[in-house]
Order: C-alpha cells, then structure tokens, then sequence
C-alpha cells in the first residue's frame, strides 16, 4: 500500500526511490498489510530494504502466498512455505502475523486440511486467518468449529468488515468495483488471542466511513482495556484518503484511552525550505 498512486505528492513526498517509500509510510502509520507477497513472493533483497526502511516495533501483517492458499488450498506445500518464510525472515519482529487468506470456496469441510497445515506451522511466528465462505458466518456449527481449529493453533479470525460498504447501493466507480470484488459477510468482532486484527471498509464518503467505524471504535478501545494489542486496517474503496482516516480511527480511539502513544509526526510531502 506505501506505493499508492494518489499518496503520492499528497501526502508522501514525489518522486520518492523504491529504497525510501516505505520509511515515509511509516511516519504516518505503524503497521502495514503486506498484500504484495499473495502475488508473488520477493526477493530477499527487497524484504531486507523493508526492515531497513522500519523500526523494529512497526508491524507487518503479511499475506501467504495465493499458489499456497488459493491454487494449492494448503496441500502439498511445506517445501513452498519454508521458502516463503525464509525469504521474510530479515523482517525478524516486524512480522505481528502471517496472514492465511483463504479462497471464498474454503468450506467448512475443508477445516481438516486447515487444522493440519496450522499444526505444521513453526512456532516462531503468529497466525491469523480470513475466511470467506458464507457457511463460517451464517452456520453456528461451522463458526464454533473453524474457532476451535484457530483456538487449538493459537490463531486469530481476521474479520473483514464489509457491512458499511454493502449498506447502500455504490455511488461511484470505486465503489461499483469494490462490491464486485469484496466478501459479502457479517460483521464478526469477536478476538481469539492477545494481538486481534481487523480489516474495515468504509465508503468514498469520509462521513459514512467514519459513522460506520463507530463500532469498531468501541470494540477496540474495550480489547486494549484487556490488555490487548489490537492492530486495525482502514480502506475505502479507492483508498484516496485510508492515510489521513487510519490516524483519525487512531485519534478517535486516543480519545476514549489517553494513555494510548499517537503516532509518529507524518513526513512532509514536500521537501522543506528556509523561505
């Protein structure tokens, strides 16, 4: 996300190398979802400019690679694995969670294969898991058991709130692709483990991003009042202002919990001047 187009001169200095990008992301938010490793894994050149471009507290969720979840469904895959996490092992502590996405088409049926392949997992790392078949949120059955596969690995269910962007009809062509493109399911806002994660999409509309943030607000503020170490993820369909509305969630939560440190200072988008 730190190579967004429209950040780019907005709110991030332009044009910026390759090696800086993310050094000037990180001054705006302390963790990042790492989507760019679902479609191919990188070099381990580029994983090592990554930790060199963060402090070691800043958070990395990092998605599995999709010919490991999505082409391979988890089978067959150890040797697959072990080089995925060779290659992200210069990022050391950065890594909060190895994110395991699954297909739409993962049922409950398939909780077998899932429970096997957590089992194989090194310790070494946190796991968190999204899933997308409509079974695990409308089934009560199916829900307790994939929570008792994620429990028995010490996994957390990433939830994926959608509910503001499906609310009303798309008003613009970012939101006509996201509803093409994003999971249709319920809310789900309960945490399994220590370090909860959550992926929100509000709307183009900052106003009705922010109103249906509200609850995850309180939620949040509740899980850090348990000792939690919650990490939150803001989207909008284009993503034009998930900056700016990812430090007002954090300042919005700063409210209710004054304790809670703010973020770092953001980099100046354009180089300073003496005049």
């Amino acid at each position: 996300m730190w190579t967004h187009a429209s950040w780019q001169g907005r709110f991030l200095p332009h044009p910026l190398p390759p090696g800086e990008r993310l050094r000037s992301y990180a001054t705006w938010c302390n963790a990042v979802e790492g989507n760019t490793t679902f479609y191919a894994t990188p070099a381990k050149s580029t994983v090592e400019s990554w930790a060199r471009q963060t402090d070691p507290d800043f958070r990395f969720v990092v998605k599995l690679p999709k010919s490991i979840t999505h082409e391979r469904r988890l089978n067959g895959v150890d040797e697959e694995l072990r080089s995925f996490l060779d290659t992200i092992e210069p990022l050391g502590p950065r890594v909060d969670a190895l994110w395991i996405q699954l297909p739409g088409s993962f049922a409950p049926t398939d909780l077998g294969t899932l429970a096997g392949f957590l089992r194989r997992l090194p310790r070494a790392h946190r796991y968190a898991v999204e899933v997308r078949h409509r079974s695990f949120f409308d089934d009560a059955r199916s829900e307790r058991l994939l929570t008792g596969v994620l429990a028995g690995a010490d996994a957390e269910w990433i939830p994926f709130d959608t509910t503001v962007l499906f609310q009303s009809p798309p008003t613009s062509d970012a939101e006509r692709d996201a509803w093409t493109k994003k999971p249709r399911v319920p809310r789900r806002s309960l945490a399994l483990t220590d370090r909860p994660i959550v992926r929100y999409i509000g709307r183009d509309a900052t106003a009705r991003t922010i109103e249906g943030w509200q609850h995850w607000v309180d939620t949040v503020t509740e899980w850090l009042r348990e000792g939690r170490s919650p990490t939150v993820f803001i989207h909008t369909p284009d993503n034009a202002d998930a900056l700016t509305l990812a430090r007002r969630f954090h300042d919005d939560v700063r409210a209710r919990l004054p304790e809670i440190e703010p973020l770092p200072e953001p980099m100046p988008s354009e180089p300073l001047t003496l005049f």
